[in-house]
């Protein structure tokens, strides 16, 4: 029977909050929305054609765990991306990857762990689908700060060995939303020798992996195979923020073959499965990179232009990936009221994307801007910005 108590103390989701938190007020300026992480680059060229070309597809059951076109063009992009050799019953297609971080919560979480309670690990700011996946398999979510004293990564290794030994699943984020941290080979190894030890899997949400400053971010999956330890980690993308498609759902799970069959029998029951004329377009995004690189370009120069207007700004501190800024201000509600209000800028409270542990929420005290807009908009947005909260 569900048991609906295991959900009463979500909070309300991050943009319901906002719109009530902004009730009422009237923008002061032009409405600049920097809230929400949809990139509003152009879409590939080829979408249309492929489309259109397999309009007909839609007529036709699709496969749960996607075509041959779509697994073979994911398992090329894992080899030219990480090296990696993954034959296609590594691999299972996504609804966008929100699905596949909670259904393989709901496939992998076992009931007890060395006969307790299992734990959940989870960053704390992270993406909210963590906790909720945490909730549903009546884990312990366990809210890990991730804040500047930790490089904003969560520090895994300074949790009791007790926690650790019951622990099922650590979520990790790389580059990570909100902060832009990168978690580099020798993080990414830590990890990996901690899960081995406490026999843990490692969920690694990736699907910012091709936005970067200077260097692409390793890879989980890639880490864990050099090790010996595959099995350790199951990774998630998606063409949402890679290739500007976010409306397409279109995203993968890989890792090891029981994992991911057992992840694919569940999605079989309760899985939505991508329309085939999806996959044959997700078939030719992850088969291509000249578009990739050219977007990626494009949010190099917004890290510019943010470096340039922001880079006095006592706190800042630069991306290294993903296209979210994670600025310092006294009170992150108060700024976001302060920005609406006065400039018309409409930005995401910290605090909506953590939760409070012993008093403290570390989000509190930023707000999260994302840079989807185009660089002469992202330019303007963000001089406004620092004109009314850090001048």
């Amino acid at each position: 029977m569900a048991n609906p108590e295991r959900f009463s103390n979500l909070p309300e989701y991050a943009f319901p909050r906002l719109r009530t938190l902004l009730s009422g007020i009237e923008p002061g300026g032009e409405p600049m929305v920097l809230t929400i992480g949809e990139p509003r680059h152009g879409i590939p060229d080829f979408v249309a054609p492929i489309m259109a070309e397999n309009i007909a597809l839609f007529g036709k059951y699709p496969p749960n765990e996607g075509n041959p076109p779509m697994l073979a063009a994911i398992s090329g992009w894992l080899s030219r991306r990480y090296g990696l050799d993954i034959a296609h019953d590594q691999i299972t297609s996504l609804n966008g990857t929100r699905e596949g971080l909670f259904n393989a919560a709901l496939a992998l979480c076992p009931e007890r762990k060395n006969g307790k309670q299992p734990a959940i690990l989870i960053p704390n700011p992270f993406y909210q689908v963590y906790a909720v996946a945490a909730a549903a398999v009546g884990a312990e979510p366990v809210f890990v700060p991730a804040t500047a004293d930790t490089g904003h990564l969560p520090d895994f290794a300074a949790l009791s060995a007790d926690l650790l030994d019951r622990t099922a699943i650590a979520y990790i984020c790389s580059p990570a939303n909100p902060q832009g941290a990168v978690a580099d080979e020798d993080y990414l190894e830590r990890l990996l020798t901690l899960a081995e030890q406490h026999d843990f899997l490692i969920f690694a949400d990736e699907c910012y992996s091709e936005i970067w400053r200077d260097t692409p971010p390793p890879g989980a999956l890639a880490t864990a195979t050099r090790m010996g330890l595959p099995d350790r980690v199951v990774m998630f993308n998606s063409l949402s923020k890679r290739s500007n498609l976010p409306g397409l759902r279109s995203g993968f799970a890989a890792g090891g073959r029981e994992a991911i069959r057992q992840l694919r029998q569940l999605r079989s029951y309760s899985g939505a499965p991508l329309p085939l004329p999806a996959q044959m377009v997700s078939a030719a995004a992850w088969n291509d990179e000249d578009h990739v690189t050219a977007s990626r370009a494009l949010y190099q120069r917004k890290y510019a232009v943010a470096d340039r207007v922001l880079g006095n700004v006592p706190g800042y501190q630069p991306p290294a990936g993903g296209f979210f800024l994670w600025l310092p201000v006294p009170d992150g509600e108060a700024a976001a009221k302060t920005l609406w209000r006065e400039a018309g800028i409409q930005v995401l409270p910290g605090a909506y994307l953590s939760r409070e542990v012993d008093g403290q929420n570390p989000g509190q005290g930023y707000i999260r801007v994302a840079l989807v807009a185009t660089e002469d908009e992202t330019e303007r947005a963000l001089e406004r910005l620092k004109q009314t909260i850090f001048e």
